[in-house]
């Protein structure tokens, strides 16, 4: 089955014998914040050279309405600054929503600045189960000896982190996964999510899964029509995906997508369908095994 639709989701996951969704990549931002995030979008003529329509332009309730309908059993509320002083706050923002809202895991976030290691630790200690790290919005370079004991902290802990560090949707001053790289060499034993399965580097982004044990890639906005960067997957995506089945994870970056959640779930379904080594296998492992385990999510739960 094909979700052509948000409203045939529930049905495509039970039949997949799914009892829902877990989405590692989403975004719940304070309301001021995710307001100047949007206006960003409506300005995407200018930033990205094209429209960029917020499909899920709603209240946080009737957002977290929306993803119940769907089926998102679980999903990690990824939070980001784009400039110093704003990590800590947000983590206690996210903290407090978390615990609101039954399916949201805790996460956290962190910026190079003077005391990012203590304020992580504080958000790790009360239950932060994902960390976001924006390189492109942040602007800031991964390798800083700021980050030294933030990373340190997150390879001792295994707790994954989610890392926009590719090139798209455009290039910012310290993005490239060559540039991570310096990062992962440093501390191998980092578990890294790479967010938009690298884009638009998708063969480094396989390359450094198949280098590092910890690598991961998320499925955000990979494959859909919406994005012409996706011209630049490998022709054999389907077949490399097939040799690290176990090492991707459902992303969405709902709601600030401009089309529908189904979208995202039929370029999943195209990528199983196109080698028979994936199947309804691999599908069960990106939209809930493998997100789970990153969770650290327990059988009950």
């Amino acid at each position: 089955m094909i979700p052509g639709s948000d409203a045939e989701v529930p049905a495509f996951t039970t039949a997949l014998g799914l009892p829902g969704l877990a989405d590692l990549h989403l975004h719940f931002l304070p309301d001021a914040m995710q307001r100047k995030v949007w206006a960003f979008f409506d300005r995407a003529t200018v930033e990205y050279g094209t429209e960029w329509p917020i499909h899920y332009r709603l209240p946080a309730e009737e957002r977290l309405g929306i993803l119940r309908d769907l089926g998102v059993r679980h999903f990690a509320p990824l939070v980001y600054p784009h400039k110093p002083d704003m990590a800590a706050w947000l983590n206690d923002w996210v903290h407090d929503f978390a615990a609101a809202a039954p399916e949201a895991v805790a996460t956290a976030t962190f910026f190079p600045e003077p005391g990012a290691g203590d304020y992580l630790a504080k958000a790790l200690d009360r239950g932060a189960r994902c960390v976001k790290s924006h390189v492109q919005v942040g602007g800031y370079d991964p390798r800083d000896p700021l980050l030294d004991p933030v990373w340190g902290l997150l390879a001792e802990t295994g707790v994954p982190v989610v890392v926009h560090c590719g090139h798209g949707p455009i290039a910012g001053r310290f993005t490239g996964l060559d540039v991570f790289e310096h990062v992962l060499r440093r501390h191998p034993g980092l578990v890294v999510v790479l967010a938009h399965a690298g884009m638009p580097e998708f063969t480094l982004a396989l390359e450094l899964v198949e280098r590092y044990a910890g690598v991961y890639l998320d499925t955000t906005m990979v494959g859909v029509p919406f994005n012409g960067a996706d011209g630049l997957l490998p022709a054999d995506w389907a077949a490399r995906l097939a040799g690290i089945a176990d090492r991707v994870a459902l992303g969405t970056d709902f709601p600030s997508i401009p089309y529908d959640y189904a979208t995202q779930l039929r370029a999943i379904v195209s990528w199983a369908n196109a080698d028979e080594r994936l199947g309804e296998p691999f599908l069960r492992a990106v939209l809930w095994d493998t997100p789970r385990r990153l969770l650290a999510l327990s059988e009950r739960q």
